[in-house]
């Protein structure tokens, strides 16, 4: 059963492909009653999700025990003043609590802020005086709780601090309330148009933007996993994606429920291809998804034979060609890239292995209207490089888009600037009628699947007293795609070494999020700058191809 034929009109060419999508759904739509809910009405023992980890525990959920659990997680919410509008921050891994929680949050018209496990006490602050966040829940793993304390204490907030499993003071164990909470709810009253998610992306001037999207976003998905990821009813999909991040909403929550497929869940930190492969085998994986980086090691360490898999499929930075081909002939799968945004679903899509090619992004997806626009708003021709833009059908925003910048109305119009999106990305159309990434028209640096804004980088190199000025760039990284590297002026009288760099990585990497680290560094007697003295970081990401 398909529920999401409820929510959409979709007509079809001559050769079935998809040739257009409309959707369609109540004023009160949301994604916790009319889809969860339903399923649960309808077939409660239907698998949603499979759930393992590296300690070799499983979890099995049922739609019925996701409708039964994340009401007891409403209430446990409800019952501390979390309610309409309150936006909580979710550091909770790819444990299955993740799934539970925001599905509970949606029906009570909280609003999500997933985070990566990663951030530091001074990336918690930020988020808190940026987004009046109301609670943390917080996994027990590692030091995120500490962390996540420390800043609480450091802005003075009023938040609610709750710990899975096991607990430290000044946290609630949340696994306990959950077990005693009550598991019946009546529908609470949100509207389709309200805030659902937050999450905070990368910028290249400041530091991280908050992107809001509404509960029509998960609909927006619908294309993502059923002519994309080609997720089956009663199939079972598999994203490599980390639940701080928006490609865990493309590719293992929304879409793939609503297509009927159920969605593998592997709990770890530290990526091992020969585990990866193990789950695909074990629990007969049909669908999976992952960024460059993951195929990259698992070409390299060689792929065994993974009869279950149909279809793979991959975004978030540039596919290499060599690791395109090298796939498919482990695997005799065709690798089809897609192209979107945290700030979108997504856009443009290679939809089907027999017309997939290696290193484009395929065609624009049916759901929008993207082109190519060049800086005088005229269309981008063929081999000229253009900007990628959405634009508007029939004058409405598209589902799927984001409804606001936090706190910043002025860049989202902006971005909506002359009536289209503007995605700040460039690509063109080769001769052979192929969409090309360029790249940003930004400074965002995409490394091993995550965005870093050089910005985040810069602030903290400055922080040491031997540097006088610094920029950081992304530089070609076989693995990684893009690794991070700082270019750096030194202070007068200080000489640069060995030494140096070494306290200067560490004294930098020490405050950042693992994936911001720098992993290069340059000391130059000077940068280049405009005539108004900006720094040409065009020229140095040149200047290191």
């Amino acid at each position: 059963m398909n529920i999401y034929r409820n929510f959409c009109t979709e007509t079809f060419n001559a050769d079935g492909s998809l040739a257009s999508f409309v959707l369609k759904y109540p004023e009160n739509f949301n994604f916790g009653y009319d889809v969860i809910d339903e399923y649960a009405r309808l077939e409660p023992q239907k698998r949603a999700m499979v759930w393992c980890d590296t300690e070799g525990n499983e979890k099995i959920l049922t739609f019925g025990d996701l409708s039964r659990l994340s009401n007891k997680a409403a209430n446990v919410l409800l019952e501390h003043g979390i309610g309409k509008g309150d936006r909580v921050i979710l550091a909770l891994k790819r444990h299955y609590e993740y799934w539970i929680t925001v599905i509970a949050l949606h029906k009570i018209g909280a609003v999500a802020v997933p985070v990566t496990h990663m951030l530091t006490a001074k990336d918690y602050v930020y988020r808190i005086n940026c987004a009046d966040i109301k609670a943390f829940i917080c996994t027990d793993q590692g030091d995120v709780r500490e962390r996540a304390l420390e800043a609480v204490r450091r802005t003075g907030a009023d938040c609610r601090l709750w710990s899975i499993r096991t607990v430290i003071d000044g946290f609630m164990n949340y696994s306990e309330q959950l077990e005693a909470a009550s598991d019946k709810l009546e529908r609470i009253d949100t509207k389709a148009t309200d805030p659902m998610l937050l999450y905070f992306t990368s910028g290249t001037t400041g530091m991280p933007k908050g992107v809001i999207h509404d509960h029509t976003y998960g609909l927006a998905h619908i294309v993502t996993a059923k002519y994309w990821h080609h997720a089956i009813d009663g199939g079972l999909h598999f994203t490599v994606a980390e639940t701080g991040w928006a490609k865990a909403a493309w590719g293992k929550f929304y879409g793939q429920w609503l297509v009927g497929a159920a969605i593998m869940v592997f709990d770890f930190d530290n990526f091992d291809p020969k585990q990866l492969t193990t789950v695909i085998k074990k629990y007969d994986v049909n669908t999976f998804c992952a960024p460059p980086t993951i195929y990259r090691y698992l070409v390299r360490s060689g792929i065994p034979e993974l009869p279950s898999l149909s279809y793979a499929t991959t975004a978030g930075e540039l596919l290499n060609p060599e690791v395109f081909k090298k796939f498919k002939e482990l695997t005799g799968l065709t690798l089809c890239e897609g192209y979107g945004q945290t700030e979108t679903t997504l856009l443009t899509a290679n939809f089907s292995p027999e017309t997939s090619i290696a290193g484009s992004m395929g065609v624009s997806s049916p759901q929008y209207d993207v082109r190519l626009m060049k800086q005088d708003g005229t269309p981008a021709e063929r081999g000229e490089i253009g900007e990628l833009v959405v634009v508007p059908k029939n004058g409405k925003k598209p589902e799927g888009l984001f409804t606001a910048y936090l706190g910043n109305e002025e860049l989202f119009k902006e971005v909506w600037r002359g009536g289209v999106y503007h995605t700040g990305d460039s690509a063109y159309i080769d001769e052979e009628g192929a969409l090309r990434f360029n790249g940003r028209f930004d400074d965002i640096i995409k490394t091993g699947g995550y965005r870093v804004g050089p910005y985040e980088v810069e602030n903290v190199l400055m922080e040491h007293p031997d540097v006088l000025e610094c920029s950081v760039v992304g530089v070609p990284d076989r693995l990684r795609g893009q690794a991070i590297k700082a270019i750096i002026v030194l202070r007068n009288g200080v000489t640069a070494s060995r030494e140096l760099e070494k306290e200067i990585k560490e004294f930098t990497n020490s405050r950042l999020s693992d994936y911001k680290w720098i992993r290069i560094i340059e000391f130059v007697d000077e940068m280049p700058k405009t005539i108004s003295g900006k720094v040409q970081k065009n020229i140095q990401r040149r200047d290191n191809q």
